[in-house]
């Protein structure tokens, strides 16, 4: 019988704990992380090439085979073999360089997402979460019994303004819930599980591991987030119910009613600020004209152009009604750690996809930036997660800019902008709301239901005390346990203990573009263009081509001078906050 891979891999490992007393310490982790690398690359590009296809085309045999590539991954990675060799040269860190004792790290922590101490739990997580994926990525909405894309949900939330008609697409929005709730709660357990498996208490600490925070200094740190936008927050929710009543001819509520808003969570509140909707100027522009304009945002600033291959191998447009299933949720991709880089998207000429598509090619040159060989395949990754959401996040905030869109023709010369309502427009769409979203709903949600084990029989209740609680937002009757709200969002099947990545994104990206705008423009922050800028692009990169090699408070204290903070973010939106409070002077503030 021809051995095994994993067999062959092993022997190596096994190897060179045999020649632990022959070299020094430092010799026998350069032995051993280069074998580990070289495997572990060799394995990523096979699970991710499978995990593609089964999310492009969702297909019983697709699901099989990203199945037994995560087998095969999780195999190696969690090979107890390696997990001991991997911690006897830990014990030696003090004779080890920085590189060598980052990447043992790292591999622990990517062993605790596998560990083959207990193969059979870690094939039920990976069976598990590919069922899990497949019925979500499968998934048919229906209205008034017609099959509708989450696209058409997205545009009916955006343009109706007949409440039922908004009720019923909503309602229609909730309907994975249900169908995914099941395999949620199996995965709640699994993850669990697997976390223990290697000493973590459960899957949300693992997951806040990767920050060097425990659950508890993760949850503080989102609170205090909060704490300290509170007041520009309830302000903004105080104008956003009041235009919104005016909009519907509806009594002024004291929580925003969900369906009134244009986003199925309401994590962003666009299309309310009057004079900023670039609808009209990108309805008659090409999804590839979205595409290659994100790309020029990069190139303009001095990076090189995408992989010719990134455009034969994406995803990016809608598929035809009728047609293959795919997951509809944009993504970036780094298939094998080096060239091979793709984005799966559905991207139609409207605001909403002109953003995602910068905020994913953020993602795209965050990758083209690390990979170089300074940068061995195990630590190619952001410098903790939120700084590639940060980086994604950064140049979806960017293209927004009125400088950038009239450079790139978005808006024409000559437009006169109202500065105020652009920059309640960026406050809406993205920035404030968001944060109330991330790090209050998601992040806490996904804390009680992993760290303290919450029973799922009082998992929606849950959802919608703290919708109530921290976003001010209300359903538009009661939702009981039948449902699973939480589920219709990707993140929580997909992505799990993911969201406080992108709240950390948030706070992250204002000083980076505070830096950028003060710094380097000499330009406002509230009004200002990267494009063409190779200084911005220098520094940009910098951040960029260390990925993990670095401790990520020194890489942003190194870049900006200061420590993560929400003073940037508090300053771009102070002349908002201003000109808030006099817009509602005489009004209730908040709904607390």
């Amino acid at each position: 019988m021809r051995p095994s891979l994993l067999v062959l891999l092993a022997i190596p490992l096994l190897s060179t704990a045999r020649a632990a007393d022959a070299m020094s310490s430092q010799e026998r982790a350069d032995r051993f992380l280069s074998l580990v690398n070289a495997s572990y690359q060799a394995l990523y590009y096979v699970e991710s090439q499978a995990v593609w296809k089964a999310a492009t085309d969702v297909t019983d045999a697709h699901d099989a085979a990203s199945t037994a590539a995560s087998k095969a991954r999780a195999a190696f990675m969690g090979n107890p073999a390696l997990i001991e060799e991997t911690r006897q040269l830990l014990r030696l860190r003090g004779d080890l360089n920085d590189l060598s004792v980052r990447q043992l790290e790292r591999l622990l922590l990517s062993a605790a997402e596998s560990p083959m101490t207990n193969p059979q739990l870690t094939a039920a997580r990976i069976e598990a979460e590919t069922a899990q994926s497949s019925i979500l990525n499968s998934f048919e909405f229906k209205l008034a019994g017609k099959v509708v894309t989450a696209n058409e949900i997205d545009k009916l939330l955006n343009t109706s303004t007949d409440l039922a008609e908004r009720r019923a697409v909503w309602e229609a929005s909730k309907t994975s819930g249900p169908a995914l709730r099941d395999g949620l709660v199996k995965l709640r357990d699994l993850r669990n599980s697997v976390a223990r498996e290697m000493g973590h208490a459960d899957y949300f600490s693992l997951q806040v591991a990767h920050y060097g925070l425990s659950t508890e200094e993760m949850l503080k740190l989102n609170d205090d987030f909060m704490v300290v936008l509170e007041p520009l927050y309830a302000q903004l929710h105080t104008w956003t119910k009041y235009k919104l009543a005016g909009r519907y001819k509806q009594p002024v509520p004291k929580l925003i009613p969900a369906h009134w808003i244009n986003n199925r969570w309401a994590q962003e509140w666009p299309g309310l600020a009057e004079g900023t909707d670039l609808g009209p100027m990108l309805k008659d522009r090409t999804p590839e004209w979205i595409v290659k304009t994100a790309e020029s945002f990069y190139t303009g600033m001095g990076f090189e152009k995408m992989p010719a291959s990134f455009w034969t191998k994406s995803d990016l447009y809608p598929v035809p009604k009728g047609g293959r299933k795919k997951n509809t949720h944009a993504s970036a991709w780094h298939l094998d750690l080096d060239s091979d880089i793709r984005s799966l998207m559905s991207i139609e000429p409207d605001p909403r996809w002109f953003t995602t598509a910068h905020h994913e090619l953020g993602h795209v040159y965050y990758f083209m930036s690390y990979t170089r060989p300074e940068v061995p395949p195990l630590l190619r990754g952001g410098a903790n997660p939120g700084f590639h959401e940060g980086f994604g996040e950064l140049t979806g905030l960017a293209s927004a800019q009125v400088p950038y869109l009239k450079a790139v023709g978005v808006l024409p010369a000559d437009f006169k902008a109202d500065e105020t309502a652009f920059l309640l427009n960026d406050a809406l769409d993205g920035g404030i709301p968001f944060i109330y979203w991330s790090s209050g709903v998601m992040t806490h949600w996904e804390a009680d239901i992993y760290a303290r084990n919450l029973p799922a029989t009082e998992w929606n209740t849950r959802w919608w005390k703290y919708v109530r609680e921290f976003q001010g937002i209300e359903p538009p009757a009661e939702r009981g346990e039948e449902f699973c709200d939480a589920a219709t969002k990707t993140h929580i099947n997909d992505n799990p203990a993911y969201y406080c990545n992108y709240a950390f994104a948030q706070v992250f990206k204002y000083q980076l573009h505070d830096y950028i705008a003060r710094k380097i423009l000499k330009q406002p922050p509230q009004s200002c263009s990267y494009a063409n800028n190779k200084e911005v692009g220098d520094f940009i990169r910098k951040i960029m081509a260390q990925g993990m090699t670095g401790d990520w408070r020194k890489i942003l204290r190194d870049a900006t001078g200061e420590d993560l903070s929400t003073r940037a973010m508090v300053e771009y939106y102070a002349p908002l906050l201003k000109w808030l409070e006099k817009e509602n002077a005489g009004r209730p503030i908040g709904w607390k």
